[in-house]
């Protein structure tokens, strides 16, 4: 089990834009990373794959969703994905199979883009999904489901990193 002194196990969730579905993973993963006491062992951000919204807020949806359900994700600010995080983060977590294409044509090698899977691959409930799909241009039914997709994956992530790391 790793010491106070040791690095935190890092985690990047990764959409497109960073304004809807990365920030309400970010904000859900870090709920459970509290709640199971490891915010001294497990650290998370979230960026994007493109720069469309660097610097802005997530998307009000995505905030309003995040406060029905007790979590506030107004403070983050969108970002791009770089070829840095690749080394900074041990998991890098995307939200469908497009972003997965275009980060993987940011890994600065081969080797490290390994490091990227699809979120949802971490699901253990029974979803139809494989991918966890874009709401922006939808109605606000689209970010509860994104929600509650992001929920599953992020359990399942949260289960994953506490059997391989012994956290």
């Amino acid at each position: 089990m790793p010491n106070a002194s040791q690095k935190p196990i890092t985690v990047l969730m990764i959409c497109m834009g960073n304004i809807c579905r990365s920030p309400l993973a970010h904000g859900v993963f870090e709920q459970l990373v509290s709640q199971a006491n490891l915010t001294d062992k497990i650290a998370v951000d979230s960026a994007g794959t493109h720069f469309y919204h660097s610097g802005c807020s997530p998307d009000e949806r995505s905030i309003a969703v995040a406060k029905t359900h007790g979590l506030d994700i107004s403070t983050q600010r969108a970002r791009q994905l770089c070829p840095q995080d690749f080394h900074d983060f041990d998991y890098l977590c995307v939200m469908d199979n497009r972003n997965l294409r275009d980060a993987t044509s940011l890994a600065p090698t081969p080797e490290l883009s390994q490091k990227l899977t699809l979120f949802m691959d971490y699901s253990q409930d029974p979803w139809n999904e494989t991918e966890i799909p874009d709401p922006y241009t939808g109605g606000d039914e689209g970010f509860e489901h994104v929600y509650q997709l992001v929920l599953s994956a992020s359990k399942g992530l949260l289960k994953t990193i506490q059997e391989t790391n012994g956290v």
